[in-house]
Parts: C-alpha cells; sequence; structure tokens
C-alpha cells in the first residue's frame, strides 16, 4: 500500500453520532494528520440512543451532538455537520440526497466514506440498523450521479455550487472489502475518539474487540492494525488534468494469514 496517498479533502457521511468512530475513526485521523480536510456528516442526532430513566429526546440529541464533536476534534476531523434527522426512522428520501448533494458541491470532496447499505446480517448475533443502511443508500446516491449532473438541482448551480464528481468512495465494514488502511499509528486515536461517546458505552470499554478487529485485519496485508473498505473509482487520472496518484496503489492481493 502507498502510505503517500491523502485527499485534499475527504467526507465521511454515516446515519449515527458513533458510527463514525466503529466504522473509520482511524483512517480519518490518519488522513487528517496529512494534511486532509476530514468533513463528517452526521444525518441523524442519535435522538432515541438511550435507555436511561427520564431521558429525553431532545437532552440526549444534546448529549450526543457535543459528544460527537469532541470525537471529531480527536480524530482531527476539520468540521462535524450535523442534519438533524431523527433516529430510528431514516429513509433515503430525495430531500436528503439533496442535502448531501448540496455538501458534496459545496466542499468537493476527492474521497467519500460511507457504510455498506447491502450487509443486512454482519453477524450471526447481529441486525444491522436500517438507519445505517438508509444512510449508506443515500450517501451513494449523492455521490452518484446525483452530485456531478449539471442539469439536475439547477437551483443549488445557481447558488455557486457547481457540479462535482468524487474521484473514490470507500465502503466501510463491507461483506467483500477489496482495500486496507493501515492504521497502526492511529489506532489509539481511534479508541480515544470512541471513548468520547461516554452516554453509549457506558461501562464497556471497546479496546479489546476493537484491536482485534483491527489486527484481523490488518493480518490480511500485513499490517498490525487496518480498517478494511470496498473501494470504487469513479474518477482516474485519466479524468482531471493534475497527476494525481491512483488509489488503486495501495490496493493488496490478500494474504494468507499465519
Amino acid at each position: 500500500m502507498n502510505h503517500d496517498y491523502v485527499p485534499r479533502c475527504a467526507m465521511l457521511i454515516y446515519a449515527h453520532p458513533d458510527d463514525i468512530e466503529f466504522s473509520a475513526a482511524g483512517t480519518a485521523a490518519r488522513w487528517a494528520r496529512g494534511g486532509c480536510e476530514v468533513i463528517y456528516v452526521v444525518i441523524t442526532d442519535g435522538n432515541v440512543g438511550s435507555h436511561e430513566e427520564g431521558m429525553t429526546a431532545v437532552r440526549i440529541a444534546e448529549i450526543r451532538r457535543t459528544e460527537q464533536e469532541a470525537a471529531a476534534q480527536v480524530a482531527g476531523a476539520r468540521q462535524c455537520i450535523f442534519l438533524g434527522y431523527d433516529d430510528g426512522l431514516l429513509q433515503p428520501t430525495l430531500e436528503l440526497r439533496k442535502e448531501l448533494v448540496r455538501l458534496i458541491r459545496r466542499h468537493k470532496p476527492d474521497a467519500v466514506i460511507c457504510g455498506d447499505p447491502t450487509v443486512f446480517f454482519p453477524a450471526s448475533t447481529r441486525i444491522n440498523h436500517p438507519d445505517h443502511r438508509a444512510a449508506a443508500t443515500a450517501a451513494l446516491d449523492a455521490v452518484f450521479p446525483a452530485a456531478e449532473m449539471p442539469l439536475l438541482y439547477p437551483e443549488l448551480e445557481a447558488d455557486g455550487l457547481t457540479p462535482h464528481k468524487v474521484r473514490y468512495v470507500l465502503i466501510s465494514n463491507p461483506a467483500d472489502p477489496t482495500f486496507y488502511v493501515d492504521i497502526s499509528e492511529t489506532m489509539d486515536v481511534k479508541l480515544d475518539a470512541l471513548r468520547e461517546h461516554r452516554s453509549q458505552l457506558g461501562d464497556w470499554e471497546p479496546e479489546e474487540p476493537l484491536r482485534a478487529r483491527a489486527a484481523e485485519n490488518g493480518r490480511k496485508v500485513g499490517y498490525k492494525y487496518a480498517e478494511a473498505f470496498r473501494l470504487i473509482t469513479l474518477r482516474s487520472d485519466e479524468d482531471v488534468d493534475e497527476p494525481v496518484e491512483e488509489i488503486e496503489a495501495q490496493q493488496h492481493v490478500e494474504m494468507t494469514p499465519e
């Protein structure tokens, strides 16, 4: 893997506060250290994410926004954008797609990271949250083709938000990963960022299971720790004026673990 690749700007689009920390905060921190403008987009406020007696949706939303902003700061993200949708009710609507297109056209990320909308059963003991799938679907539909179509949303272009073609999409925790990011130097940052979500972790300590998963990913490609993605290339070097090193050069043929 070529360790030198860093996008100019990367946008991470997920459903809930803490989704980024579980999925891709090691990669976000790595890129931020390399000078990337990292932008978090959190679609819902996680405002039903509490079993605490007497807690209200308004109060937990405030808590979770504060926790997410702290986690973003730990990872080095430049900005954390909240769209304020209700937790547990998310749908990949045309309205949401347009909001995401607006953000993509405004910030013009080279890379977008989101979840996998096709994963329903990530483990034999888990069902993937419907908000995760809805957020991933909305993100992908916004990236392609909506964000790059000049005749779509002319009112956005009238506001100066011109079409933008994202170069790369990284799908986190896919069923069939094709690309691994070395997070050996940012594994501790990922854990520290996740620990900011105190309302969700309670007494649970995430270090052992998260290190084990990252180590398992890393063994496949010769890293101590890694985050796994499915890589989609939408814009190659031939499509741009300036030569930019292909991210595919970072891909690995999967090695047999020892």
